[in-house]
């Protein structure tokens, strides 16, 4: 199975880019609903994945700021805790189904490490789910 199949494109998925503000940054979380978002670079590069939980981390130790402030921090300040590692587009299923275990997407990067999209985990158990139903065996094991 290609993880094409799963992908959901760059041009649906919300992404930061580097060059904004800790401020646009937050807005652009609030706005996009998730509490993960991947962050890109001027030339698409992936560069990893902030959550409200990074934002908040920083905040706090600015403990100072406010969200005024926070026009004039660079994204790149927001300390990240955790790293959402992305797979190639070549990757195999299994490489796929491993990282999903741990991150609620995945990043797709192509080989230029250009970020070209996401899989969720949602569409990789839906798949799962899909395959196992169609081949019978919840019957058996009912």
């Amino acid at each position: 199975m290609n993880v094409l199949f799963f992908l959901t494109p760059k041009s649906e998925v919300a992404y930061l880019k580097d060059e904004w503000t800790l401020r646009q940054g937050i807005e652009k979380l609030e706005y996009s609903g998730y509490t993960a978002i991947p962050m890109i670079d001027k030339e698409g590069h992936y560069l990893g994945v902030v959550t409200e939980g990074d934002f908040l981390w920083t905040l706090k130790k600015r403990y100072d700021m406010n969200l005024k402030e926070a026009e004039n921090v660079s994204i790149l300040t927001v300390e990240r805790r955790m790293e959402f590692r992305p797979v190639s587009i070549n990757a195999s299923m299994e490489d796929l189904i491993q990282t999903a275990m741990n991150q609620n997407f995945v990043p797709v990067i192509d080989d230029k490490k250009i970020f070209i999209g996401i899989v969720t985990r949602k569409d990789i158990i839906k798949f799962c789910f899909d395959t196992y139903v169609k081949t019978g065996k919840e019957e058996k094991t009912l």
